[in-house]
């Protein structure tokens, strides 16, 4: 009885999810979502996600390994705090996050002075996008590196130190290459997560077409003026999206383990 309780239980959660995501897929012949994929619009937002998410990854990479190995390996004052701020933008809200943004590096923001000295828009451009994306993707880079930098022995550095490597050098010809798996996965879900962000965008960057126009933000335009079809389209590429990288994910965790 209870094995029977086990399996419906699952079965409807299972289906709860697959059903919706599956209907996505069946809203559209593929010929009409081709036609909808490559019109202007879809276009437009395609490039805009590609590129932001492109640039938000790579500030990930610069600075949150670093900051990654740091909480993993160092022995600092306030480790434990800044390792609860790094998992903040998880549980925090992203329209909230988009607000705290919009406070910084808004027109009347922390920052406004010395962005208004050196000339710099922030708010509702394209680089708002990327720090958007930046500040809700990040995180999932970092707890992945970090348990990657924490759980690998240090006997293969101290091997390459004896040997006369530097620790720069021992960092990247060692310590990344073994590695790898959990950076490369947590890589992965960071762009997926900037890839998806929503309320953090149109919060702090707006949804201006060719300028800040998302897919995800594209897709709530779509919905808003009554285009289902143009938002089917955009959703089922990024629900394939997101079933790539989570196959992805997996195999990267497992080859890490």
């Amino acid at each position: 009885m209870l094995r029977l309780l086990i399996a419906l239980a699952s079965a409807l959660l299972l289906a709860f999810i697959v059903v919706p995501l599956a209907a996505l897929y069946l809203h559209l012949d593929p010929r009409r979502f081709l036609a909808l994929i490559v019109s202007p619009p879809a276009l437009d937002a395609l490039r805009i996600s590609l590129v932001t998410t492109a640039a938000s990854l790579l500030l990930t990479l610069l600075f949150g390994t670093p900051l990654a190995y740091a909480l993993a390996r160092g022995k600092f004052p306030g480790r434990t705090l800044a390792d609860a701020v790094v998992d903040l933008p998880i549980v925090v809200p992203p329209a909230v996050a988009g607000l705290a943004l919009l406070f910084v590096f808004g027109t009347t923001g922390l920052f406004a002075p010395a962005l208004a000295v050196l000339h710099v828009r922030l708010a509702f451009t394209t680089a708002a996008v990327v720090l958007a994306q930046l500040f809700v993707g990040a995180p999932f880079y970092i707890r992945s590196a970090r348990a990657g930098f924490g759980a690998l022995e240090r006997v293969y550095e101290d091997a390459a130190a004896t040997l006369g490597s530097g620790p720069l050098r021992t960092f990247f010809l060692v310590t990344v290459p073994l590695t790898l798996p959990a950076l490369a996965g947590g890589a992965v879900l960071a762009w997926a997560r900037a890839l998806g962000e929503f309320g953090a965008t149109i919060m702090f960057a707006g949804n201006l077409a060719g300028v800040t126009q998302t897919m995800p933000l594209a897709v709530y335009l779509g919905l808003s003026d009554g285009d289902l079809d143009l938002a089917a389209a955009l959703a089922i590429v990024l629900v394939s999206v997101a079933l790539i990288v989570v196959v992805a994910s997996r195999l990267l965790e497992r080859r890490a383990a």
